[in-house]
C-alpha cells in the first residue's frame, strides 16, 4: 500500500517549517500482513474478482477449528495484521467467532466487504465486533457500481452500509479498483467520499488475476492512470494544507512512489531528495516480504493476486515455515533485494522505490515473473533509459490551492489529456 496523504503532509509540514521532517528510517514489520480469504462464497459476481467467486459453497474449506489454529501459528511467528475478506466474509457463519478470537490474541483486524448484506442488525454486529477497519468497495456512481457487481441496487445497499457503520463510529475506507469502463467516475467517488465523511480512499490499479485477467484487454489506458494519480495527488495535497483527516492511497502498481517524486520535483523540488530517502526506505512491492495471502482451502500466496501459485498449504505445514521457505523459487526471488526483474525494470533508476513492482502482472503476460512489469507507466525518458519512448503524455494545467503558513499558493496539476 502506498500512502500518498502520509507523504504529503509531511511536504506540508517541511513548508511550514523550514525542513524536512527527521528521516525516518525503514520499518521492516515483525511478520507479514495477512489478507484471509475465510470464504470463496459470495452473493456477486463481480466483473474484476480475482477469486472467480459466486453464490454457492465451496468444498474443503478451512473450519473454524483449522482456523483458530492457523491463527495461533500466526500470532507466534508476529504476523500484526489480519485482514479478513472473501468472497464475502459475512456469508460465513463463525466470522464473528473468528475476529472474536483474533482480537482476544491482539491482531489489528479489518474487514474487507461488498457491503450489501449489512442492514441495521448487521452495522450494530460489526460494530460491536470492534474491527478497526471497514473496508467497502464502489466501483463508481450507481450505474457504473452495479455493472460492474452485475447486480441492480448494490449501490443503494453498499452506500447504505457506509452510512449506516459511519453512524455507530466504524472506521470506513471506500476502496475503487480501475479500469478502462469506471475511470470517469473517479471525480465523483472523491466528491462522495468527502460528502459522506469517509476518512479513507483506496485506490487500486488493476491485477491481471482472476476475473481481472479476464478483463485486462479493457484495463485503463497509461494516460489515464496519470491522470487519475494527478488527481489523487492533488486531492491529498488540499486535504493536507487544510487539515483535513483524510488517507489517500493506492495499490498494486508501485510506479506510483516515483510517480510521486516526480510530482514533487515539479512543484517543490527543494524537499524531493528527502522524498526520496522515505520512498527508498519504504522500498515498494512488499509481495512475499511483508503481505501474504491465505485462501479459503488454506493455500498460502505471495498475495491475493497469486492465487493461480500456491506455496504450500496450512493444512500439511505450518503457515511460519511455509513463509519462511526459500527453496520455493517464487519466494526465493520475491525475497531477494534488489529482485532479479529484467527488461526496463532492470535497468530503471527508480527500482529501489517500487522494488520492481507487481511482478503477477509480468507473470500473467508473459509466463516469466520476472520479466518487466507491463503495468509500469512511466516511459523510459522517467526511468532513465536513453531512448525516449513515444509514450502518451499527459498536460498539466496549474491549479492554486490554499496558502501556506509562508503566504504564498503552491501550484499542484489537474491533468488533462492532449
Amino acid at each position: 500500500m502506498f500512502r500518498i496523504s502520509q507523504y504529503l503532509r509531511e511536504v506540508v509540514q517541511a513548508e511550514r517549517q523550514g525542513s524536512y521532517p527527521l528521516a525516518r528510517h525503514g520499518h521492516t514489520p515483525p511478520g507479514p500482513v495477512v489478507i484471509w480469504n475465510l470464504t470463496r462464497r459470495c452473493n456477486l459476481t463481480c466483473k474484476h474478482c480475482y477469486a472467480l467467486s459466486a453464490d454457492h459453497d465451496y468444498p474443503g474449506e478451512l473450519s473454524t477449528d483449522e482456523v483458530f489454529n492457523v491463527m495461533d501459528d500466526l500470532r507466534n511467528y508476529r504476523v500484526p495484521v489480519l485482514i479478513l475478506s472473501g468472497g464475502e466474509p459475512l456469508l460465513r457463519p463463525d466470522l464473528f467467532e473468528i475476529a472474536a478470537r483474533a482480537r482476544d490474541k491482539g491482531f489489528y483486524v479489518a474487514l474487507s466487504t461488498n457491503g450489501t448484506l449489512i442492514d441495521e442488525p448487521m452495522a450494530e454486529r460489526i460494530a460491536q465486533a470492534g474491527f478497526e477497519y471497514v473496508g467497502i468497495s464502489l466501483d463508481g456512481l450507481r450505474e457504473t457500481h452495479d455493472k460492474f457487481r452485475r447486480l441492480e441496487g448494490a449501490f443503494d445497499a453498499s452506500l447504505n452500509a457506509l452510512r449506516l457503520l459511519k453512524a455507530r463510529d466504524v472506521k470506513l475506507g471506500l476502496r475503487f479498483t480501475m479500469t478502462a469502463m469506471n475511470a470517469h467516475d473517479l471525480p465523483a467517488l472523491l466528491q462522495l467520499m468527502r460528502d459522506e465523511g469517509i476518512a479513507k480512499f483506496y485506490f487500486s490499479h488493476l491485477n491481471y488475476a482472476g476475473r481481472g485477467n479476464i478483463h485486462r484487454a479493457k484495463d485503463a489506458h497509461f494516460s489515464a492512470t496519470r491522470d487519475a494519480l494527478d488527481l489523487l495527488f492533488a486531492t491529498a495535497w488540499k486535504a493536507a494544507l487544510e487539515g483535513r483527516d483524510e488517507e489517500y492511497v493506492t495499490g498494486n502498481n508501485d510506479a506510483d512512489a516515483p510517480y510521486l517524486l516526480a510530482w514533487l520535483r515539479q512543484h517543490m523540488p527543494q524537499w524531493a531528495p528527502a522524498l526520496r530517502e522515505r520512498l527508498r526506505a519504504w522500498g515498494g512491492n512488499a509481495s512475499g516480504l511483508h503481505i501474504a495471502n491465505i485462501d479459503n482451502l488454506g493455500d498460502v500466496h505471495p498475495d491475493t493476486m497469486w492465487w493461480h501459485h500456491s506455496l504450500g498449504n496450512v493444512r500439511q505445514r505450518p503457515f511460519s515455515q511455509i513463509w519462511s521457505d526459500t527453496s520455493e523459487p517464487l519466494m526465493a526471488g520475491l525475497k531477494t533485494q534488489p529482485r532479479p526483474v529484467e527488461g526496463r525494470c532492470a535497468s530503471c533508476v527508480h527500482l529501489d522505490l517500487c522494488g520492481g513492482n507487481t511482478r503477477v502482472r509480468a507473470e500473467q503476460v508473459t509466463g516469466n515473473p520476472w520479466a518487466e512489469d507491463p503495468g509500469c507507466y512511466l516511459d523510459d525518458h522517467e526511468i532513465g533509459l536513453q531512448t525516449h519512448t513515444a509514450a502518451t503524455r499527459v498536460a498539466v494545467t496549474p491549479f492554486s490551492s490554499p496558502k501556506s503558513s509562508k503566504g504564498r499558493k503552491v501550484s499542484i496539476p489537474i491533468a488533462t489529456e492532449t
